[in-house]
């Protein structure tokens, strides 16, 4: 077996892409600033050089157009990667996201796929304030015919991003900016990982966390830092938000009997409400002694001084703080 290789999570990404370009002519990337700039995070590096101005594609500052030009080319049969620099700029895209890339292969009676990948930056933590921080997940993930990734790990991030190219239908993938420079073991080559199958990252008797992108990374310091008192977490990574493996999560939580919920974006009508309404409606619920609870962004636009900006959104102290309390008050 090949050996595992170290690299940041923003250096899987690339080699992600130069994978997929290199093994199919049908691959591009567009977006703005991907090219010479090497993307606003610097994800798509030297791709440009590697792979020539054709593969990688700087364009105009329009998310509208942007997609509907990856929509068109997907029809037509080439395999589009869109870059969108920060995921609140979907809101641009959104009537070329919801109203075409996820209903034209049922629009059309199946004769037409869009395999189209779009790539955003989401998430808060980097002092970008409201309109660059946001985690719109859910939203995405309630548009019937899309698909929502979240990798929240480098090998994931590779994995995940390689699967996503190869599906013939859309697919949203959220990379949270605070991961970019994380590193972590990725296994070599062309290895992906299975859309719709969640990962357990740590199993512990007393209670489930399930938690996804940056939360998750912070679940897993908390559950240590429960150990040490003596409580033991279950750790759950969705990594796909749609579609959901429901098969894990339900077995993880029925071990334990509770479940904290662990999300960055808001509360109000966030994907953990889906979860926490899946376990209610399932054999989970008659396992449960305790009442599901939620750890969730609060209700507001993302500040900007970032004292302001941590305390928006949960930290690790405050998963530690809602684990104790549900064990220990049930």
């Amino acid at each position: 077996m090949d050996e595992l290789v170290t690299m940041t999570y923003s250096e899987a990404v690339r080699e992600a892409l130069a994978i997929a370009m290199e093994r199919d002519e049908r691959v591009f990337i567009m977006g703005e600033d991907v090219g010479t700039y090497g993307g606003a995070f610097g994800v798509t590096g030297d791709l440009i050089h590697r792979l020539g101005e054709d593969r990688v594609r700087d364009t105009t500052i329009s998310e509208l157009g942007i997609v509907g030009l990856g929509v068109g080319a997907a029809m037509t049969g080439m395999r589009p990667i869109v870059e969108i620099q920060f995921s609140d700029f979907t809101a641009q895209a959104m009537d070329q996201i919801a109203n075409q890339a996820a209903k034209i292969h049922f629009m059309l009676g199946g004769a037409v796929n869009v395999p189209l990948v779009i790539r955003a930056p989401g998430g808060s933590g980097t002092g970008a304030a409201a309109q660059h921080s946001q985690s719109l997940e859910a939203w995405f993930a309630h548009i019937p015919g899309l698909k929502v990734v979240m990798p929240a790990t480098a090998d994931d991030a590779k994995g995940l991003l390689l699967s996503a190219i190869d599906d013939p239908n859309p697919v949203i993938v959220i990379e949270h900016k605070l991961l970019y420079k994380t590193s972590g073991e990725v296994r070599p080559g062309d290895t992906r990982v299975p859309i719709g199958v969640a990962e357990v990252r740590r199993t512990g008797g007393d209670l489930t966390i399930v938690a996804t992108g940056v939360e998750v990374s912070r679940s897993l310091e908390a559950a240590e830092i429960l150990a040490a008192e003596g409580i033991e977490a279950t750790v759950v990574d969705p990594r796909t938000l749609k579609p959901l493996d429901t098969e894990t999560i339900i077995a993880e939580v029925i071990k334990t009997g509770r479940v904290l919920l662990v999300q960055e974006a808001v509360k109000t009508l966030g994907f953990m409400s889906e979860v926490a309404a899946v376990l209610s409606e399932t054999e989970a619920f008659v396992h449960l002694r305790a009442p599901i609870k939620r750890l969730a962004g609060l209700d507001i636009p993302i500040p900007y001084a970032p004292q302001l900006e941590r305390a928006a959104v949960p930290q690790v102290d405050d998963i530690v703080a809602a684990a104790r309390t549900l064990v220990q008050e049930w």
